[in-house]
């Protein structure tokens, strides 16, 4: 087993992780969704709606509730966030490190947007960059 795919099995150990349709109705009740995805691969790909796009390199920054740069929907620990990137891999790193933050309720979507899209959960065309 490589050493990257130790550290990503230890980061999921502490997550509850949702598959799309687990995601899709925790969205539904208020669960912020949160896509990491680079630019390119919402370009070509799509993008689910309403989902809130922040860039993986300032992710901590702008979720954290103590952050003078958080986003406004960041507005405790207890917001329940997930985030998905492509296919759930970078999304769960990310979502060990809001949990060293403090956001206890942070997790990811197995199988990122590509899983969602497969589900035949809703996505739509970019909007123009």
């Amino acid at each position: 087993m490589s050493a990257i795919d130790r550290l990503l099995d230890q980061r999921r150990a502490g997550l509850e992780r949702l598959d799309p349709h687990e995601a899709h109705a925790a969205f539904a009740a208020g669960a912020l969704l949160v896509d990491t995805r680079p630019v390119e691969n919402r370009a070509t790909e799509g993008v689910i709606p309403g989902a809130l796009v922040i860039d993986r390199n300032v992710l901590e920054w702008r979720l954290d509730p103590t952050s003078p740069d958080r986003v406004p929907e960041a507005d405790s620990p207890d917001l329940h966030i997930i985030l998905f990137c492509n296919e759930g891999y970078a999304s769960s790193l990310a979502a060990a490190s809001l949990r060293e933050l403090g956001l206890h309720r942070a997790t990811d979507l197995v199988g990122g947007f590509r899983s969602w899209a497969a589900a035949g959960l809703p996505v739509r065309s970019a909007p123009p960059h």
